[in-house]
């Protein structure tokens, strides 16, 4: 199994980001919604760091997270739990701080072990316009993530697995 982030445009507004994991479906769902598991992946290329993870694991709670570069750069973001179906589908808004993206956006993570150990992460990112949906894609997000992705790997192969 690679290290590969799919990512695909199936309408003007949408992003579709597709990753596998070798990692039971729970696994990927904690390191996804627990702040301890979530600062030690969601950092992006070298340099970042996580430093605010603030999440309300609930319906209509909210989230907040800020990275910090070596720089001294911030960037924040936050949103809204809409649904939180564990362990497979969680659908939140999404709105940074300085908003490059044209207004919030909407996350709808679905997560599906097909195989014994092999859970595929689908987030499809919703924006208001196609112009959003653009600007998004020439941030390096798909660079980010991946290295975000890489470090998951890492810790899903850790002390959390079983």
């Amino acid at each position: 199994m690679g290290n590969d982030v799919t990512i695909s445009t199936p309408s003007d507004c949408e992003i579709v980001i597709t990753r596998e994991f070798r990692a039971p479906l729970n696994l990927v769902f904690d390191a996804c919604t627990r702040p301890a598991l979530l600062k030690r992946w969601l950092t992006g290329p070298p340099g970042w760091s996580m430093t605010v993870c603030e999440i309300d694991r609930r319906v209509g709670g909210n989230y907040r997270y800020v990275w910090r570069h070596t720089d001294g750069t911030e960037m924040g973001m936050g949103g809204v739990f809409r649904e939180l179906l564990r362990p497979e589908r969680i659908v939140r808004t999404e709105l940074f701080d300085d908003d490059w993206t044209g207004g919030e956006a909407l996350s709808t993570m679905v997560l599906n072990e097909h195989r014994t150990g092999v859970t595929t992460l689908t987030n499809t990112l919703l924006y208001s316009s196609r112009r959003a949906r653009d600007g998004c894609l020439k941030t390096g997000m798909k660079d980010g993530m991946a290295a975000s992705y890489i470090s998951l790997d890492a810790l899903l192969a850790s002390s959390i697995a079983p």
